[in-house]
């Protein structure tokens, strides 16, 4: 069973009762909630005591982290859930819905970390899925409890002496790269702990000092600050100010420079690299040739983590040490400067990885993008804290439509399109972008009066005021509504006239490509498929110019379906697998449902029925996430019912429930595995972690709901459907 934890950066010290204590409640209750200090340990304490969970495979279904530490927004909240769950969902279920269905016969340990800042509606989430949930246990981190029913609560207290002694003495090792940094030096070492109040935090960052000053010196001047900073505020926690202080402390230590740059990188959220740490926190008094080094002397101080993984090497605060910092970037008065920039950052970077989706750096984005969610978020939220910056909140939630929809993130797109078009602005060619935006999402979700309303506007006010981008899109969206609604001549009138369009004012991506398949599928479904071939053909040649994966797949899953009804279903089978394989790895589900299906039509064919149905059993499990099982669709029926008639043909009726029983009990990643050859051992395999590997995380590639009429043409004849 895997844990889909992140794992230890460094050793683990001391705290075997706290975890003995924790292991008990954990086996008794179902809610448990460590609270506590910040910085006092929660974060590391919960991770192991789920880590030992996982170990002794306690859950069926596994061990998920949802780190809440960075969002503020409740609206967010369901959807960080949805996302750490892994969960892929087309339909236009709301994400609480979703945890629900998804969460309601599974045994799983849910952790929830750092939910503080949305302590009201983290509550009641959390005992909405614990009614509806059974099988669900959940493993909290505070700084104050949720209070709600069952709900166990365990206050950590700092680390006793001894731990304390012996963490400080193994960060301090590790500061210092030596073995002796402690050793002689104990009672000053104890003394220093004790001063501390073993908080483990704050052990580390005077462990960090090590490197430069010796145990005694560090005792002295946590002396001096102690004396400076006795009184702290009215009815604050002894714990509270020791913490504050030590933080304080660790601040007078800095250089000028190191001040400035801690100030200034709390305006990141979650991680960030390098680059961005260049742009946005320099200034006449931090220049540009100076950050790296004074950022790695922050590293060594223990004020800012590294950490390494998909997207390559990137940085984080702490969260107490975050909070210090922005309240010293509001002191000095250039806290709007540094937000502006970091909002102008992230900006920049959403217009880079746009335009690089068209490019053989699609999997690059969508790992980029999805590190830098937190930032792209915060972004957002800066621009619509005034109107004159609503256009850009507008302009990046617009711009980011790869994210919503290529990286599988429809609901949250839908939140923030919503927003920043309830905002005032008077940037007309952002809010436009919006529009058509919020007009596919909405077409991709099934909600086709919100398509209607968003893509009318955007295509009124185009004409109006001469976008011809914009009119392109709207009528291009309009068509995909049309195709997903069985109005094949409306589509096929739409989107030719979309192309045009774009044709007109030279626009080349993935979107144009799509506009393309679906007007194949849209003329395959009016009964040219020879048209509907060559078609897609030229989309496979101006992809594979492009190193373009996305729209690739769908063009050929229709060559597939093409080669099925040509008679050579080895030629079939070769390209589905391959559309399978890509629309797995970009996480699409209806792209790998529409494969399995046809791939199992291919093997009844050749004359394997049983593993027809399995496939066909593992596609019906899959169905729900994506909507009404086969769309309600008769062209989709069709190829379902012909592959079922064969399969019970030769197989029989009793034969035949029990191999699709049997696929409709494998996972989606083993089904896709079994699919693309890996064997009917596959079944057996447990769910991957759909957001840890490193290929693009893509849920719905643009058209997938459009590549619902698929297969194109099924025909009833007198002997039943038939090619």
């Amino acid at each position: 069973m895997r844990s889909h934890l992140p794992a230890e950066l460094n050793r683990f010290v001391g705290r075997d009762r706290d975890l003995a204590r924790l292991d008990r409640l954990l086996r008794d209750a179902r809610m448990v909630t460590v609270t506590g200090v910040g910085g006092v340990g929660k974060t590391r304490l919960a991770l192991r005591a789920a880590a030992r969970e996982a170990a002794q495979e306690r859950y069926c279904d596994g061990v998920r982290l949802v780190e809440l530490s960075c969002l503020n927004d409740p609206g967010l909240l369901d959807h960080a859930v949805v996302d750490a769950l892994g969960l892929t969902d087309h339909t236009a279920r709301a994400p609480r819905r979703l945890l629900l269905d998804h969460l309601a016969e599974r045994e799983l340990l849910l952790v929830v970390d750092g939910f503080e800042q949305l302590v009201d509606a983290c509550a009641d989430l959390v005992r909405e899925l614990m009614r509806g949930c059974p099988g669900l246990r959940v493993l909290a981190t505070g700084r104050l409890p949720l209070r709600i029913e069952g709900e166990q609560v365990f206050s950590l207290p700092p680390m006793d002496e001894a731990d304390a002694l012996a963490l400080f003495a193994e960060r301090a090792r590790a500061a210092s790269a030596g073995e002796r940094t402690v050793q002689g030096h104990e009672t000053a070492a104890a003394e220093l702990c004790r001063r501390l109040d073993g908080i483990p935090l704050a052990l580390e960052l005077a462990a960090g000092r090590l490197g430069t000053l010796s145990v005694e010196q560090l005792l002295r001047r946590l002396d001096d600050r102690f004396r400076l900073l006795t009184g702290g505020g009215r009815g604050a926690l002894p714990r509270h100010q020791t913490l504050r202080t030590t933080i304080g402390w660790s601040h007078e230590l800095c250089t000028a420079a190191q001040r400035l740059l801690w100030a200034r990188l709390s305006v990141f959220a979650g991680t960030f690299d390098l680059e961005a740490v260049e742009y946005i926190c320099v200034g006449s008094d931090l220049p540009q040739e100076e950050v790296l080094d004074v950022l790695g002397e922050l590293i060594d101080q223990s004020l800012v983590t590294r950490e390494d993984g998909a997207a390559g090497v990137r940085y984080r605060l702490l969260d107490t040490v975050r909070e210090y910092g922005a309240e010293w970037l509001a002191e000095t008065g250039d806290a709007e400067r540094v937000h502006r920039r970091h909002r102008d950052w992230y900006l920049g970077l959403a217009t880079w990885c746009e335009l690089d989706w068209f490019s053989p750096r699609q999997a690059e984005v969508a790992t980029r993008v999805e590190s830098e969610l937190p930032n792209l978020r915060a972004s957002m939220e800066f621009s619509l804290t005034s109107p004159e910056d609503a256009h850009l909140a507008q302009y990046l939630a617009g711009t980011l439509w790869f994210c919503w929809v290529g990286c599988g993130r429809l609901a949250e797109g839908r939140h923030w399109l919503g927003q920043v078009l309830d905002a005032e602005g008077e940037h007309d060619s952002s809010r436009l972008k919006a529009l058509w935006v919020l007009g596919y999402v909405a077409v991709l979700q099934g909600d086709a009066v919100a398509a209607i309303a968003a893509l009318q506007e955007c295509r009124e006010e185009a004409e109006l005021r001469g976008d011809r981008v914009a009119a392109a899109y709207a009528v291009h969206r309009s068509g995909c509504l049309a195709l997903v609604t069985d109005d094949m001549p409306r589509a096929e009138e739409l989107l030719r006239a979309a192309l045009a369009g774009y044709e007109e004012v030279g626009e080349l991506n993935s979107n144009v490509l799509m506009g393309q398949v679906e007007l194949a599928m849209a003329v395959g479904f009016r009964g040219r498929l020879d048209e509907a071939v060559a078609v897609c053909e030229q989309v496979v040649e101006v992809c594979d110019d492009h190193g373009e994966r996305w729209a690739r797949a769908y063009a050929q899953y229709v060559l597939g379906y093409a080669a099925w009804v040509g008679g050579d279903p080895a030629g079939a089978r070769r390209l589905l697998r391959e559309t399978l394989a890509v629309n797995h790895a970009f996480h699409d589900l209806v792209g790998s449902v529409l494969s399995l299906e046809m791939l199992a039509l291919v093997a009844v064919d050749t004359g394997d029925p049983a593993e027809a149905a399995v496939l066909q059993g593992a596609a019906e499990r899959i169905w729900p996430s994506v909507g009404l099982p086969l769309f309600g669709s008769a062209y989709f029926y069709a190829a379902h019912v012909l592959c079922e008639e064969r399969t019970r043909e030769r197989l029989g009726d009793a034969a035949y429930e029990e191999h699709r029983r049997r696929g409709a009990g494998i996972e989606a990643d083993a089904a896709v595995a079994r699919a693309l050859g890996g064997g009917r051992e596959a079944e057996g395999a447990r769910e991957l972690t759909p957001r840890q590997d490193t290929q693009p995380h893509e849920h719905e590639g643009p058209g997938h709901a459009e590549a619902r009429r698929l297969p194109l043409r099924v025909e009833r004849g007198d002997g039943g459907l038939k090619r």
